[in-house]
């Protein structure tokens, strides 16, 4: 019998086998992707958000505690836990010591990094070079790995984990880490979820899913069903606004449309519907997947001049290119009397300071709505450019209730040997909203304390055990 079992194969679930394996524990773990679709949405990561008190090899001056804190408390509206929150934010302080035991690199943020040089810390390669190198620990502690292995049912005695089943193959374990990630990629669920809007429309139908494809949430579902404590809207999610023509999956970063705040968004009928200047990108940047997703038909134009050309991280896909706003109208297939309108409303409504990207400059609008509080300047300047937008998931925040321990709960009481991380309990942290690279420190925190948990838990039933005998 397996001392751990992990059952998941991204960021989380190797945190989760790799700190099982240090304390001593067996670890088998299921990954429902074939090996080369291994790591989840970790392969799309780019960074890890980090508290620090000072300068620290690849971050800049200090984040402390409480400005963490603070800018979580933003974007979720206060739909957080505070002392599950607090628990990843000094955990994201010293992490990073261990993440390069196991092979993990960082670098410098590269000057596309707009805003995030303090905060976040950079994995050399990317995701796929983190999750590579998590593999390739793990395979030499010993940790055993099996690939297209997709759980669905966990058999249960009471709150206790007994085993595992994939089809008809039984797998029993002492302890279980549960780390399969959301339901993003069921549309079925995201219908369920999302529902039919005033104009009959169902949203779902035209999300992007920027991440992996094997996110079905089928074990998500079994446990909720089976009685575990749930937590989260299943309607919030990270869900950002990417290029309509990126693929229907794992487009990853490169989908995203970083732009947004140097222009204005127009839905289909032309019209702009929020502020693009409400806050630094990364800090808002999540919202606008939800946002297009509320405008008819899931839709919406990302529209800039020439001034911005080189204030952004360019999309894999380049905009459509027109030297008279009139020629880009017609070319997106808008309504040109609209589209016109609102452009010429918008550059009357400029107010223009000292514009600066890195800060919250004094270039804003006056007397139109929605405004734009910050880096406001007039469409004016050819060639303009176009990016359609879609809504791109990359995880979903319905997930099981857990404390500090990372415990599964049944009816308010913690499981004594069943655990979970990641993506299935980030909704504990975040209600809604997003700031960037928390994922990665909610999955990082978690995977670790689940691991540790599931070896000790593990170590206590194998004493009972031999006890017994």
């Amino acid at each position: 019998m397996w001392d751990v079992l992990v059952i998941g194969g991204g960021n989380a679930a190797l945190c989760a086998a790799l700190m099982a394996r240090e304390a001593g524990a067996s670890v088998l773990m299921l990954e429902a992707a074939p090996r080369a679709w291994r790591g989840g949405n970790s392969q799309h990561t780019r960074n890890l958000r980090c508290m620090h008190d000072a300068p620290q090899d690849v971050l800049v001056d200090a984040y402390p505690e409480e400005e963490y804190w603070q800018d979580l408390l933003k974007v979720t509206g206060g739909l957080t836990d505070e002392t599950l929150a607090r628990l990843v934010i000094r955990a994201s302080s010293s992490c990073r010591p261990w993440m390069r035991k196991h092979g993990v690199r960082f670098q410098p943020p590269l000057s596309g990094a707009l805003h995030v040089a303090r905060t976040n810390a950079f994995f050399m390669g990317g995701g796929k070079a983190l999750v590579n190198a998590y593999y390739r620990s793990a395979e030499a502690l010993g940790v055993q790995i099996r690939y297209q292995a997709p759980v669905d049912a966990i058999e249960l005695d009471g709150g206790r984990f007994v085993a595992a089943r994939i089809g008809r193959e039984r797998i029993a374990a002492r302890a279980c880490v549960l780390a399969a990630g959301g339901f993003e990629s069921n549309r079925g669920w995201l219908r369920e979820a999302w529902g039919r809007n005033e104009r009959g429309e169902w949203p779902a139908d035209n999300f992007l899913i920027r991440g992996t494809r094997y996110n079905m949430g089928v074990l998500l579902r079994y446990m909720i069903d089976a009685g575990a404590d749930a937590i989260g809207d299943p309607s919030q999610s990270h869900c950002v606004a990417i290029d309509a023509r990126a693929p229907l999956y794992d487009g990853g970063i490169c989908t995203r449309i970083d732009c947004v705040s140097l222009g204005v968004v127009l839905n289909r009928d032309a019209r702009r519907f929020y502020d693009e200047g409400e806050d630094f990108w990364p800090k808002r940047y999540a919202i606008w997947g939800r946002l297009v997703a509320q405008q008819p038909g899931q839709i919406g134009y990302s529209i800039i001049d020439a001034k911005a050309v080189g204030r952004f991280m360019p999309p894999v896909f380049p905009g459509t290119q027109a030297d008279t706003l009139p020629g880009l109208a017609r070319k997106l297939d808008l309504p040109e009397a609209a589209f016109l309108q609102s452009i010429e409303a918008y550059n009357a409504a400029c107010r223009v300071g000292t514009f600066d990207h890195t800060r919250l400059d004094d270039c804003h609008t006056e007397g139109i709505v929605p405004p734009k509080t910050h880096w406001a300047r007039p469409l004016d300047t050819a060639p303009f450019y176009g990016y359609p937008l879609r809504p791109g998931i990359t995880f979903t925040y319905l997930g099981l209730k857990v404390n500090e321990q990372a415990a599964v709960h049944f009816g308010g009481v913690p499981s004594d040997n069943l655990f979970v991380a990641g993506e299935m309990m980030a909704g504990n942290v975040l209600g809604k909203g997003y700031t960037a690279g928390v994922g990665m420190s909610i999955g990082t925190a978690f995977g670790r304390i689940a691991g540790t948990q599931a070896a000790q838990a593990a170590a206590q039933q194998r004493g009972k055990q031999d006890e017994a005998a």
